[in-house]
């Protein structure tokens, strides 16, 4: 095993206490330590940070708030530092677009447009009426949904993704369209400008507003699967003339198209393998459609999983202080400057690229895990987090090489002394092939566990399952390791940071290799010594809550599990899901129905006679994603087949848990149904789960 993090080994329990001179070590089991890391402290003042805009030196961010019941709200910070929340109680920054949503608001000469969650219209917020959001869209009971949303300005619209439910029971449609900042002539919900293709994403207008770039795809696949990239000309009435694809195609995965200050379009492209980046053309301008030249080619991802709207990795390098002109030197070093985040080997890096020379400079920032990049003004944003910082808003001034936190998502600050760092490690699975996690050793300045005994462990099994797990400080994480357990957050294949063909793996095989990966992880730490092999647990939300269910049923490695808004019944998922995710099954499991027979045998619940063990299941009971029967089925049959159970449900809650007591009950109740099962006492009292059958 390689591992590489904090730098020790921790080849027995307590060792480190003696190596950094702590005294009055209390001894104490696993599981069992006082930690201040409590789910109280984790979300007092806690936000999620999401999509970064700028407008001017203006920079404005998205903050999920558990305090405030999940809402999510725009706030802004200007050039003197000064912070203000732009959108008023009452109103959430979130589209539904896709269900996952992102691309929620854009924001132009101070005014901003979003959508709104409850009835999913556009909103217009100027500076003159802050407080009086004006809807844009016409009331259609959130059948009309808007995303990824763009300024048109020279000729008064905008440019978004809408997706139209107005059909029925029918599957609905999606498409680019324009708005007029007129509300009264949007009685239609919008001009269509694109249409035919399933899905579209990212419209991307060209600095002259002559040209429109976007995404599209079809079913059956996802975003990172195949997409392509097309180019229009915008007439005079703002239609759309001469569209044709320049980029991308069923098996190549097109990622944030974006023109440079010369108009040049750049995108990000895994046709080698690996998503690089590229601009269409050669580079001057010329061959638009003919040829796409790579300006960095790496065993690095660019791009990311378009799981939602509105991403970003790359930006323009900001250069404020000269006045470019078309054909100038100024703005050809514009255009061949490039700061961009990048995946090595699960890791995030942040760099400059030249993209004349080709060369790529790293800028040391300390950070492992970098999105929505942005420039404002003469510096660059981003989101950021780092194996001992949580997420923050970033900014970097490339002219000083200084970076400023603009916000935190936790301001809590934490004795080191309680917090264990992500060992980035590689372990030998199924096949002879290598899989990828980050492991967490227990750790906690006041405890040292009995001579001999080894600490549970906590497999953590991202969503997705084409996502990835994030070695950025993550309390809750921390939660579990400062009370003696340890924690394996599985990379497993078909994650993302490590190139196309590891997040092929899955293909065919969901259900398999993720599950395998899992259980070889689990059997590594504990052949190391590192982990107590019959005190092994699994976690993890939606797909991950299936590999956690599908580990749980047919493998022995794990002795208990929880399941987030986990999938149970894959052809019932089939059935029963949204658009987006309708045909994502063709490629992970097999077509359906014609291959039932697969989706049969994958399916956990029609295998509860091989299952043995205690499970915890956590459901929101809105949820359309994975809808509550998929839980409760499974409940069902482990309940009549008189197997240890528990079953808690979360009204108004929907894919994920946003609101904070919620998100404590799920965390508390987790740790007290491990207590239970294994009879370890835990240090604090929390609120009992009810527990069938132990």
């Amino acid at each position: 095993m390689r591992r590489a993090g904090c730098g020790c080994t921790w080849l027995a329990a307590g060792l480190w206490f003696i190596m950094c001179g702590m005294a009055e070590i209390k001894i104490a089991p696993y599981g069992s330590w006082k930690s201040p890391i409590t789910a109280d402290l984790i979300l007092q003042g806690a936000v999620g940070l999401g999509m970064i805009k700028t407008d001017g030196e203006d920079v404005y961010w998205l903050e999920l708030r558990p305090s405030e019941g999940g809402r999510t709200c725009i706030v802004r910070r200007t050039a003197d530092g000064a912070l203000r929340d732009m959108t008023p109680p009452g109103f959430n920054a979130r589209t539904r677009v896709h269900e996952y949503g992102g691309g929620d608001f854009v924001v132009h000469s101070g005014t901003i447009y979003f959508s709104n969650f409850s009835d999913q219209r556009l909103y217009r917020l100027t500076p003159d009426a802050p407080d009086l959001p004006a809807p844009l869209t016409p009331e259609s009971n959130a059948e009309l949904r808007y995303a990824d949303t763009i300024m048109d300005a020279a000729r008064g619209r905008l440019i978004a993704v809408r997706e139209d439910h107005r059909a029925g029971a029918h599957e609905p449609s999606n498409t680019l369209v324009s708005l007029s900042l007129d509300a009264a002539e949007n009685d239609t919900g919008g001009r269509v400008l694109a249409s035919g293709y399933d899905f579209y994403s990212s419209p991307r207008l060209s600095p002259d507003g002559r040209q429109l770039a976007w995404l599209c795809w079809n079913h059956p696949n996802m975003p990172w699967d195949g997409t392509e990239l097309w180019l229009g000309d915008v007439a005079d009435d703002g239609s759309i003339t001469g569209a044709r694809p320049v980029a991308g195609g069923r098996e190549e995965s097109i990622f944030q198209p974006e023109w440079s200050p010369a108009g040049r379009l750049h995108f990000v492209s895994d046709r080698n393998g690996w998503w690089n980046l590229y601009v269409v053309g050669n580079g001057n301008g010329e061959g638009a459609g003919e040829t796409s030249l790579l300006l960095c080619e790496m065993e690095a991802e660019f791009g990311q999983p378009q799981w939602g709207f509105g991403m970003s990795t790359y930006a323009f390098a900001p250069n404020p202080d000269t006045e470019t002109k078309a054909g100038s030197d100024a703005e050809t070093k514009a255009d061949s400057e490039i700061i961009c985040a990048y995946i090595v080997r699960g890791m995030s890096k942040l760099a400059r690229l030249d993209a004349a020379s080709k060369k790529l400079r790293p800028i040391e920032s300390g950070y492992t895990d970098l999105q929505y990049v942005q420039t404002a003004g003469g510096r660059v944003v981003f989101r950021a987090g780092a194996p001992q910082a949580s997420a923050a808003i970033v900014a970097h001034d490339p002219a000083t090489g200084q970076f400023e936190v603009l916000r935190r998502a936790s301001a809590h600050n934490i004795d080191e002394g309680y917090l264990s760092i992500a060992q980035a490690m590689e372990f030998p699975t199924t096949g002879g092939q290598t899989a990828h996690a980050f492991y967490y050793p227990p750790r906690n300045r006041d405890f040292a566990a009995p001579a001999g005994e080894r600490p549970p462990l906590l497999v953590k099994s991202h969503g997705g399952p084409t996502s990835m797990a994030s070695s950025t400080l993550n309390l809750n994480i921390q939660f579990w390791t400062s009370r003696g357990i340890a924690v394996l957050d599985v990379n497993y294949g078909g994650s993302t940071g490590y190139g196309r063909a590891y997040r092929l793996r899955l293909n065919g095989t969901w259900g398999i290799t993720d599950v395998d990966d899992c259980a070889n992880g689990a059997r590594h730490l504990a052949a190391e010594g590192l982990a107590d092999g019959e005190r092994c647990v699994i976690t993890g939300g939606s797909a991950g809550g299936y590999t956690t269910l599908a580990a749980l049923t047919f493998r022995d490695t794990f002795k208990a599990g929880a399941s987030h808004y986990g999938v149970s019944d894959l052809g019932a998922l089939v059935r029963d899901t949204h658009k987006f995710e309708a045909r994502y099954l063709d490629n992970l499991v097999g077509p359906y129905p014609e291959r039932a027979d697969i989706y049969h045998a994958r399916s956990p619940i029609n295998f509860t006679a091989q299952l043995s063990c205690p499970v915890i299941f956590f459901q929101g009971l809105e949820d359309k994603v994975v809808p509550p029967n998929q839980a409760e089925l499974m409940v069902e049959a482990l309940r009549a087949k008189g197997l240890p159970v528990a079953y808690v449900a979360f009204e108004g809650e929907q894919h994920g848990f946003r609101r904070a007591e919620n998100i404590k009950r799920a965390l508390e109740g987790e740790l007290y149904f491990y207590s239970r099962v294994f009879g370890f006492e835990l240090a604090d009292p929390v609120e009992p789960i009810p527990l069938e059958n132990l």
